[in-house]
């Protein structure tokens, strides 16, 4: 009964420690050769939904502009598009159900809220990127979107 025990023990087979260095070893080397540029792509992913966030405001307060003869603007700011403004200028063709599907003006991929400065005729929508602070460069750079674009 012993020998029988001891062959089944010494018969199963499983990785030594070199083999399992080794596969340790190439997941070590693939991470750090794929992982930058996983990570710069998830950057750069960010910056362009922030962009393509910002055209739909941009174009979402041209249409508030056409019902309403001017942008909201700053004190008003971007929550006009939600709720009909009380403060002048009013606004006397506002959309019943507003301009934004949602109860909440979005934020950047950042989840920050944007910035916004308008004098009525004229507007810029602004994110600071993903240091969250004015300048920057790179993934880094403020974000601008104005009624120009």
């Amino acid at each position: 009964m012993k020998n029988k025990k001891t062959r089944m023990i010494c018969s199963e087979s499983g990785f030594s420690l070199i083999e399992l260095m080794i596969v340790i070893g190439i997941l070590g080397l693939l991470i750090g050769v794929v992982g930058p540029k996983l990570i710069s792509n998830f950057d750069k992913a960010k910056v362009e939904t922030t962009k393509v966030n910002m055209k739909n405001l941009s174009s979402t307060l041209k249409q508030f502009r056409l019902d309403c003869g001017s942008y909201p603007n700053t004190n008003q700011g971007m929550d006009a598009l939600i709720t009909k403004p009380t403060a002048a200028p009013e606004c006397k063709n506002y959309a019943p159900k507003g301009y934004l599907d949602k109860k909440s003006v979005p934020k950047d991929a950042w989840d920050m809220d944007y910035l916004y400065t308008s004098d009525g005729n004229t507007f810029e929508i602004k994110s600071l990127g993903s240091d969250k602070k004015e300048g920057g460069a790179d993934y880094d750079a403020d974000i601008t979107v104005s009624d120009q674009d």
